[in-house]
């Protein structure tokens, strides 16, 4: 399967509550690619690369977090980049 890139931007309560820590810890279970990081307006910007499916099941597993709120997500496909890793900038 192909890999691509999506953009994400996550509004609601998702500083302070470990958004970023999970976002990290299960992107790199999936083997997917990125970067996540704060945003001064509240949000959360983040980067993921990898199969469909498994930035898919990131995103479920993102919206599902026992603490804070996903209220809107905007996502893009953008170009992909072939990193390796991921990270919290």
């Amino acid at each position: 399967m192909e890999k691509v890139r999506r953009h994400f931007i996550f509004h609601g309560f998702v500083q302070g509550v470990g958004f970023r820590y999970t976002a990290c810890y299960t992107a790199r279970n999936y083997g997917i690619s990125g970067w996540v990081r704060n945003l001064d307006d509240g949000s959360v910007e983040m980067e993921a690369e990898g199969r469909p499916i498994d930035i898919d099941a990131l995103i479920d597993s993102l919206e599902n977090l026992r603490w804070g709120s996903v209220e809107r997500i905007e996502s893009k496909d953008i170009p992909v980049h072939g990193d390796y890793g991921f990270e919290i900038i």
